[in-house]
């Protein structure tokens, strides 16, 4: 952490989600969207934002970090989330990185895949056309 700021910011994103995470000294609490860790459902969501904070160990328990997340979905928004706080715990303790990466680099780097825009006579669908008449 530099001496002349002790906020770190990071952010993630995956499809149309968008995660801003906020790093300070504390206690070890983390918070998404204002609500404790403890209370986010669903439960498989809550453990998948956890994995960056065990691995980082003691790390987790030196600061707070917040999280402000909008847009997409649960799964889109704990992908986000995850990222946001994987990168601000890099950006407070660097050695984190390599650790990071031998687990699971989609923890560091955003996955950018997004939904196919949808064509002109494809009644909603990206790829489907209508079929072809003669008659």
């Amino acid at each position: 952490m530099s001496k002349k700021s002790d906020i770190i910011q990071a952010t993630g994103k995956r499809k149309t989600a968008v995660a801003r995470a906020t790093l300070r000294k504390g206690k070890g609490r983390l918070m998404v969207n204002n609500t404790p860790i403890e209370l986010f459902k669903p439960e498989i969501y809550s453990l998948r934002l956890r994995e960056p904070l065990l691995l980082a160990g003691n790390v987790a328990n030196e600061v707070d970090i917040k999280v402000d997340v909008k847009g997409g979905g649960f799964s889109s928004q704990t992908d986000a989330t995850r990222v946001a706080i994987a990168n601000a715990l890099i950006a407070y303790r660097p050695s984190l990185k390599e650790l990071f990466l031998d687990y699971d680099r989609s923890m560091i780097v955003p996955d950018v895949r997004t939904k196919e825009v949808s064509k002109p006579n494809s009644h909603g669908q990206a790829r489907a056309k209508r079929q072809k008449s003669y008659r």
